[in-house]
Parts: C-alpha cells; sequence; structure tokens
C-alpha cells in the first residue's frame, strides 16, 4: 500500500523512503537495488527488525545526482519490490513541505514556538492555517501572514466547528493537524478518520493532576520532576501513541507559576521535536505504540 503526496519530476531529486513488512532476509538488499536501478545514492538508512511482532522497518534517504528522479517512475518500480516484501510502503519528495494545521485556545506557547522554528526553517513544515475556539491568537497569525479561523465551540456548536474543521483540512491539503495546546476533546470519528493524522501536547503530572491548575497542584505536593508528552490522539483521551517525552528536575523554591512557566518550556520543546520526527517520516505507528528513527 502506497501513500504519498504529489511530486513532481522537477522536486523529486531527494527523497525518503519507508518500508515495514514481515521482518526476512534481504530485505535492504532488495530496496537497495532498486534504488541503484534508479541512480539514486543512499545517504542514510536506519533499519529496526522488532522481535516483539516480527516486523521489519526501514526509513532511507536517498538522491540523484544530475537530473532528478520521476518519481512516479521510482514509485512504480518500488511497488514491485514491496509488493514482493509484503509491505506498507510510501515514498516522500523532500522538496515538498509537511502541510501543518495548528490549532489552539488560549495557551500560546507551543503556537509561538512552532511559528519560529517554521518561520526560521528549524521545522520542515508549512502552516497553511491556525484554528481556535478564541480569537486570541488573531492578531499574532495575522502578523506571521497566516489565515487564522476561528471556531468557537460549545455543546450546541461542537459538531459544526469539527465539520468547519474538516472543510478546513480538505481546502487547504492539510498532512497533520497539531494541537497546541487546543483545550477541546475532538469526537471519537474525528480521531478515527485521522487517525495518525493528529498530534496533541500535555503536561506529563496526568494523571494525577487533573483539571484546573496542575501546576498549582504539583507544587502543592512537592514534585521534583515535571515534564510533557507528545503522542498521537486517539479517542481514549490523552493516551494516544507516545512520539516523545521529555522532562525538568524541579524543587521546593520554584512557586507554581514559575513551575508553570518552565513546563510551558518542556512542551514546546517536545511538542516541536514530534513534529518534525513526525513531517521527516521519523516515526512509525504501530498500534498502540511507535518506533522513532532517529
Amino acid at each position: 500500500m502506497a501513500l504519498h503526496t504529489s511530486a513532481s519530476a522537477e522536486t523529486g531529486r531527494d527523497i525518503v523512503l519507508t518500508l515495514s513488512c514481515p521482518d526476512r532476509p534481504g530485505v535492504v538488499h532488495a530496496v537497495s537495488g532498486a534504488m541503484l536501478e534508479h541512480d539514486l545514492t543512499i545517504t542514510d538508512s536506519q533499519q529496526f527488525a522488532d522481535p516483539s511482532t516480527g516486523e521489519f522497518h526501514l526509513r532511507m534517504e536517498a538522491t540523484r545526482e544530475g537530473s532528478p528522479v520521476d518519481i512516479d517512475t521510482l514509485r512504480a518500480g518500488l511497488a514491485q519490490v514491496a509488493d514482493g516484501l509484503e509491505g506498507q510502503w510510501q515514498v516522500h519528495d523532500r522538496a515538498e513541505p509537511h502541510r501543518l494545521l495548528v490549532m489552539v485556545s488560549r495557551m500560546g506557547h507551543c503556537l509561538n514556538d512552532l511559528l519560529f522554528r517554521t518561520r526560521t526553517g528549524q521545522l520542515p513544515v508549512t502552516i497553511p492555517a491556525i484554528v481556535s475556539n478564541h480569537e486570541d491568537f488573531r492578531a499574532l497569525a495575522e502578523w506571521h501572514d497566516i489565515p487564522f479561523h476561528h471556531l468557537p465551540v460549545t455543546p450546541d456548536t461542537k459538531a459544526d466547528a469539527e465539520a468547519g474543521l474538516r472543510e478546513l483540512v480538505e481546502r487547504h491539503d492539510v498532512d497533520t493537524i497539531a494541537l497546541a495546546r487546543y483545550m477541546q476533546v475532538l469526537s471519537p470519528t474525528m480521531c478515527a478518520d485521522y487517525s495518525g493524522r493528529i498530534i496533541n501536547i500535555h503536561h506529563s503530572l496526568l494523571p494525577s493532576f487533573k483539571g484546573a491548575k496542575p501546576y498549582t497542584q504539583a507544587h502543592d505536593r512537592g514534585v521534583k520532576v515535571i515534564g510533557a508528552t507528545a503522542h498521537y490522539v486517539t479517542a481514549d483521551l490523552d493516551e494516544g501513541p507516545i512520539i516523545e517525552q521529555d522532562f525538568r528536575r524541579v524543587d521546593h523554591r520554584l512557586t507554581p507559576a514559575q513551575l508553570a512557566q518552565q513546563g510551558q518550556e518542556v512542551e514546546a520543546t517536545a511538542f516541536s521535536r514530534a513534529i518534525r520526527w513526525h513531517a521527516e517520516q521519523r516515526v512509525v505507528l504501530r498500534s498502540g505504540r511507535t518506533i522513532v528513527f532517529s
């Protein structure tokens, strides 16, 4: 099965191939041979044979000097190899930025971090739209020259808001939705329809400190470590497959506000790493777990 975005020969010089198949001898040899047939030079290759599932996972970067490789021709050639391996595979054109729609509510640290990293070229994404259930960050979006869409959410308007979100995803040809501290729960149908395409970030004080003011609760309990978890969204709230986690040691000298500030810094960095790895096709999603190629 091949999933990919469209590409032209003019933008097909550098590619990323990902493959998951039953583990067997000769997988790397077969794929490398197909690359050689198309005059591609392999610049990076990582693989993992998972003993717990019997699967083999491969991520390979390749380039072609001189005339660009024709992506459709390459895909046709690799399809024969991958089908023979009974594998699931994708070919990605590195010249085409990953299209990331960002959703936010009233905490802007993760949004601001994503915008800065995108603007400075640290993230291989383009942000075609920002969506929020509040108006707080309209001016920030406009400063970055990114369309801002206000989709208010109440119990009576939740279905309409999700319908509007779906329309925006289609209109902007969105690859992935980033929940940058978007404080609304998506419906199970939405989670299922965009499985593996929605990434969330939350503090890792869960499940101990739920609800309002988690850092105040953590301060009152004298926690010594705070952290953040970035994960794919599923219908099980905050329990989707984990992409990245980070933490920071803290002590009694920090006030609740200082704890929250440090927590936001950890959230932003963990989230941006997860987004980058996902956009660079480094994450293999398998049921409730992930394999992340560095």
